[in-house]
């Protein structure tokens, strides 16, 4: 089986010869792998699953960042998201805002030749910030949560209509040989929904209903993101065509119960502990870990990672005991 076989025969329910991997790291921990493996990180990584589709960020001075939508982050302590600085909607209006052209060259111009790259690798076009995460970024945190409240027609119009511009994306980029498309959307805590669900359930679900039915309708695999403690969620998003979920975080979720619950209807990505097991733990306490994950994971429906990028904190000796662990299933 190729790389991609493997992960759409995860994806289909079926039974993988080996638990496939999707290693995701901070520029810190990158910088750190590569200082160790040189120019062979990449081959002995051998990663499952090539992501593309990421819009153009634009530099400005002091370590800020704008994006395709005109938030400034600043990275000058977190260097690969950032901390919103600016607020694009001060008023609870879209009256005096543009939304960018969601099929922009700048997103799709690079896909052909990622694809001739990655032939034996499932490929997902991606969405970060994909819906109630690109409104908070508009808006504001706390603005966006009193609008709920005070504005909910506002909010309504403001989902719809970034759903409607990650609708036209999705259809641009199914045009591509792609397998799925991945949306990013941190809708948790660490104990429980952000907003609440009777609030998630009427403004965030119906445009997730939508955007997700893009993908699927075009025969695409739905994989999503969502940080913190979600769980409750998973029977709903499996109604709309969600495949797999990430980051399956083990401080939020017990996740070696919920595998095998959901075996079958929904698969995982994530699972090994970057709050505890990674940074503060032993090399011998990693690999125990990923032992345990990579034997749940043996009859499907799992893809393995850490709950979330690897950050710069964790010892080097506890990245490559990760690391050979997992990949060492191949050998």
């Amino acid at each position: 089986m190729t790389k991609r076989e493997v992960i759409r025969t995860v994806f289909s329910g079926g039974r993988p010869p080996y638990v496939p991997w999707w290693f995701w790291f901070t520029q810190e921990a990158t910088d750190k792998l590569k200082a160790h493996y040189g120019d062979s990180l990449d081959v002995l990584l051998d990663l499952h699953v090539e992501s593309m589709g990421h819009e153009s960020w634009t530099e400005l001075p002091n370590k800020r960042f704008r994006d395709y939508f005109g938030v400034v982050w600043n990275r000058s302590v977190d260097a690969d998201i950032g901390v919103v600085e600016n607020c694009l909607l001060p008023e609870p209006t879209l009256k005096n805002y543009t939304f960018p052209n969601p099929i922009d060259r700048a997103t799709f111009d690079s896909i052909p030749g990622r694809l001739a790259r990655s032939q034996d690798r499932f490929r997902t076009f991606t969405i970060g910030f994909s819906l109630y995460e690109r409104a908070w970024t508009m808006r504001g945190t706390e603005n966006l949560m009193m609008d709920f409240i005070e504005h909910p027609k506002f909010v309504h119009e403001l989902l719809d209509a970034i759903c409607d511009y990650n609708v036209r994306q999705v259809k641009e980029a199914v045009k591509y040989d792609i397998d799925a498309v991945y949306y990013g959307d941190d809708w948790g805590q660490q104990h429980g929904l952000q907003m609440g669900y009777p609030i998630w359930r009427e403004f965030i679900y119906p445009r997730l209903k939508r955007m997700y039915a893009a993908g699927r309708d075009a025969g695409k695999f739905i994989l999503i993101h969502s940080c913190g403690d979600v769980d409750e969620l998973f029977d709903d998003l499996i109604d709309i065509g969600v495949n797999c979920f990430n980051p399956f975080q083990p401080e939020v979720m017990d996740v070696f119960s919920l595998l095998p619950k959901y075996r079958g209807r929904l698969a995982f990505h994530g699972g090994l502990s970057t709050q505890k097991t990674l940074p503060y733990g032993s090399a011998e306490d990693v690999r125990r870990e990923c032992r345990k994950l990579l034997e749940l994971g043996r009859d499907g429906g799992y893809i393995f990672n850490a709950a979330h990028a690897v950050e710069g904190d964790v010892p080097l000796e506890n990245l490559i005991a990760m690391i050979e662990t997992v990949t060492a299933q191949k050998r």
